[in-house]
């Protein structure tokens, strides 16, 4: 059992304590993970909301009900929870042309080495394809790539529209895309995770595959002959679904290099790689800056001072977990919070007052500003 579903199990125990559930909670907990069961996973699903809405319960007990929603989720991945509980197969739909494409791929910002990797990759595959069709000899590369840099720089981003240009220009037939991280891959006993990777690779033909933090497949020790079995039946993939399949692999760059350094296999399999770099102050400023424009918000001078300090601090001092775009977003949401709090208490607020952010918004960054 991986320490996902030990989690899951361990969580549910607790939350069978506090409502007095008689072992209920804890046993559908441990169906789920010793059988993937369907009808468990909604029953459980059910009892969690029940517990959370029921008024009788303190707010120590929803909390524990919460966890163990978390933990469901860690163990299953957000793309099997929503799967189990979809009645429907939502259409993929997506009416944006080929030029709509490349000029949101143009329109983020920054990023300018990995759109012109991009670029060049989608202007190579193009003209490989008309080859094709005119007999001539065209390099039988395959799509595959690898995207290694921090958190927050883009990459689940690129790796969406790398797959609807592709599927523009005739490369892919469908063009969506299917994100998977470890949880949905690698199942809790021997054969079954060679069955949980078929199962995701038939979702994804015809799109995207997007793994991130692959390295994560082999770094539990506990579960290594799960990782290679799990590595096993994708590197089969990489080569027999070539034609019609892109798989993305994503994560932080240096477990990236490791993870392709013990796997000569696989990374044969990969023949572009990307690396997405931080964000620069500026960069970030532009960003929330745009963020605020797209909902109707505007930052004052002295806001944007203070808020371009801010970045520049955070960059400066910034590790290897950098948050980068989720900094702003983050920094945003908090900035529209402390803009209502302080808007409310106005009487009859005019436009500009219910738009308008102020330095004194930025409430939890104040202290952090030097010589502000």
């Amino acid at each position: 059992m991986d320490k996902y579903g030990q989690a899951l199990i361990n969580n549910a125990s607790k939350l069978d304590a506090v409502t007095d559930a008689c072992g209920e909670i804890t046993k559908l907990a441990t169906v789920i993970v010793e059988e993937n069961s369907k009808a468990a996973t909604i029953a459980l699903l059910k009892k969690i909301s029940e517990t959370v809405d029921n008024h009788k319960y303190k707010i120590e007990v929803k909390h524990t009900a919460r966890i163990v929603n978390c933990s469901l989720i860690e163990f299953y991945g957000y793309s099997t929870i929503q799967d189990i509980c979809k009645s429907t197969t939502v259409v993929d739909e997506d009416t944006r042309t080929l030029k709509d494409l490349l000029d949101e791929l143009n329109a983020l910002v920054g990023l300018e080495k990995v759109k012109n990797k991009v670029q060049d990759l989608i202007v190579y595959q193009e003209i490989q394809k008309m080859r094709r069709e005119k007999n001539l000899h065209s390099a039988k590369n395959t799509l595959h790539l690898a995207f290694t840099g921090n958190p927050g720089t883009g990459k689940t981003t690129v790796a969406r529209i790398v797959g609807r240009v592709y599927e523009k220009i005739g490369l892919l037939s469908k063009g969506h895309f299917v994100e998977v991280s470890r949880t949905d891959l690698i199942a809790g006993y021997q054969g079954q995770t060679a069955l949980k990777v078929k199962k995701v690779i038939e979702q994804a033909k015809g799109g995207v595959l997007f793994i991130d933090e692959a390295y994560s497949i082999t770094e539990n020790d506990q579960t290594d002959s799960y990782g290679k079995e799990c590595l096993t039946e994708l590197t089969k993939a990489l080569e027999d679904y070539r034609e019609d399949l892109v798989v993305i692999v994503a994560g932080y760059t240096e477990p990236m290099n490791k993870f392709f350094e013990s796997n000569p296999g696989l990374k044969s399999r990969f023949n572009t790689f990307i690396e997405f770099n931080d964000y620069s102050s500026n960069e970030l400023c532009e960003m929330l800056t745009s963020m605020c424009k797209n909902n109707d918000y505007t930052l004052d001078n002295e806001a944007k001072q203070k808020i371009h300090l801010y970045f520049e601090e955070q960059t400066s001092s910034k590790d290897e977990n950098f948050a980068n775009g989720r900094l702003v977003r983050n920094l945003y949401d908090d900035l529209v919070m402390n803009h209502a709090r302080r808007v409310i208490n106005i009487t009859n607020p005019v436009c500009e007052e219910l738009s308008t952010i102020k330095a004194e918004d930025l409430l939890f960054i104040v202290n952090k500003i030097k010589n502000n």
